[in-house]
């Protein structure tokens, strides 16, 4: 879609994108497509969400260590936006502040700028396995399920947001739950409440997870907190 908005759109000046570290892989994000995407078309890229909500500061101890350990005097959160801020094109990374404390921070590991290492990318690569096991929803995306769901339910898809909605902190805004209605608004694809417990995607999981059960989760995840839900 970003491509042929672009390519329809030659005007445009620039593109706003969310870039972290842990969504750069991310299936539902595609922050790494869509900012091939946005360089393909010569266009310089905003980031947004570069600490993903906070989720990227608040680390489990054994992944804050590994950044600890590495350098001490730097903060948990300059890793995360010096990672955005080392693509080649970007041009501003925005990060939300509540604290003058976290406003002397930014300003100061940006103004001495210094682009991410190799050395630090390892390390990055370590704690983004790290949050990847936190995931409530161990689904591999094999996508072995999507041919015999007989609701047409995405259910990879609908995981993935889950997943990522669980591991994000609570702002009062959903991202993923944003991304969820717009899924839900076609009606070509079921909704995670559509399904009818089958059975059908578990006997297809290499896994063999308990995706009825789990998809119920998905609702009233997404769903029911939602006004106006199809």
């Amino acid at each position: 879609m970003l491509d042929e908005v672009l390519t329809q759109h030659p005007e445009i000046e620039f593109v706003q994108l969310q870039i972290n570290y842990f969504d750069w892989e991310n299936d539902s994000v595609q922050a790494k497509q869509c900012y091939e995407v946005a360089t393909k078309h010569k266009k310089p890229v905003i980031v947004m969400e570069p600490v993903k909500g906070g989720t990227l500061v608040n680390l489990s101890p054994e992944a804050d260590k590994l950044m600890k350990d590495y350098n001490p005097d730097a903060s948990i959160a300059s890793w995360a936006i010096r990672y955005a801020a080392s693509l080649d094109n970007v041009m501003m990374v925005l990060s939300g502040m509540t604290s003058l404390e976290q406003v002397e921070d930014n300003t100061t590991f940006m103004d001495d700028f210094r682009p991410i290492g190799a050395e630090e990318e390892k390390i990055i690569e370590e704690v983004t396995g790290i949050l990847e096991k936190q995931i409530t929803v161990d689904c591999t995306k094999c996508n072995y399920c999507l041919e015999y769901c007989p609701k047409h339910i995405n259910i990879p898809k609908l995981f993935d947001l889950y997943n990522i909605e669980m591991f994000t902190k609570p702002t009062g805004f959903s991202a993923q739950g944003q991304y969820y209605r717009t899924y839900a608004k076609n009606e070509d694809v079921g909704t995670a409440s559509d399904c009818i417990e089958c059975g059908a995607c578990v006997q297809k999981c290499p896994q063999h997870l308990a995706i009825p059960e789990y998809l119920k989760d998905v609702a009233k995840k997404f769903e029911i907190p939602m006004y106006g839900f199809r």
